[in-house]
């Protein structure tokens, strides 16, 4: 079963902004979270309904959205400043 994945406009920035060592881990972690929503070091957060996944100094913020097979990534980027409220 594999989910569909889509980057909210905002991690579509974070993404782009990163340095190439960076973007390669992140895109990395995105693409696994296609066929593993829950790799076995995912976590869930405790103040958000999100998801986090990490790889280095580097962070994935994501939802599972089980009902659609989708899984909605929320912002990526280095681990000091991708838990920053942004609203």
């Amino acid at each position: 079963m594999t989910y569909q994945v889509a980057l909210l406009p905002g991690a579509a920035r974070s993404v782009k902004k990163l340095p190439p060592e960076g973007k390669r881990r992140v895109q990395a972690m995105i693409e696994l979270l296609a066929t593993d929503p829950r790799p076995p070091t995912a976590r869930k957060l405790i103040a958000r309904p999100e998801w986090r996944v990490r790889s280095g100094d580097y962070r994935v913020l994501y939802r599972i959205e089980d009902e659609r097979l989708t899984i909605v990534v929320v912002d990526a980027g280095h681990r000091r400043s991708v838990y920053e409220d942004r609203r």
